[in-house]
């Protein structure tokens, strides 16, 4: 029971040098308004917020984030096609690519997929 009491003792001690170590050396003498302002998409920050914004650069991000999400919907799939395979997880798996390649199609017939025109 004691040798937990030190452990934990210890412990909360050596978290309390780390942090302060950690805030003592994260401090900067020199502040910039550059490398202190956040960078939100390329939009300053300091100037008004009625500015207009690029929706090709909106719509290249949101077409990014399904097909990444689309990694993350096909990963089970894969995990449980080395257990065995299965007519009907193919089927499934071959809908969900086969919509997925329509739409990136469709994106690219559009002209969404192009950032210079």
């Amino acid at each position: 029971m004691l040798s937990t009491f030190w452990a934990s003792i210890s412990a909360l001690i050596l978290s309390v040098i780390v942090m302060s170590l950690g805030w003592v050396l994260s401090k900067r003498t020199i502040s910039d308004r550059e490398k202190e302002s956040p960078f939100e998409c390329g939009f300053d920050p300091i100037k008004s917020a009625r500015l207009p914004f690029s929706l090709r650069f909106f719509l290249l991000a949101i077409i990014f984030l399904i097909f990444d999400v689309e990694i993350v919907l096909l990963f089970p799939i894969l995990v449980e096609m080395s257990s065995g395979f299965s007519i009907i997880l193919m089927l499934g798996m071959s809908t969900f690519l086969m919509i997925l390649i329509i739409g990136l199609f469709h994106e690219w017939n559009e002209g969404s997929l192009d950032w210079a025109q």
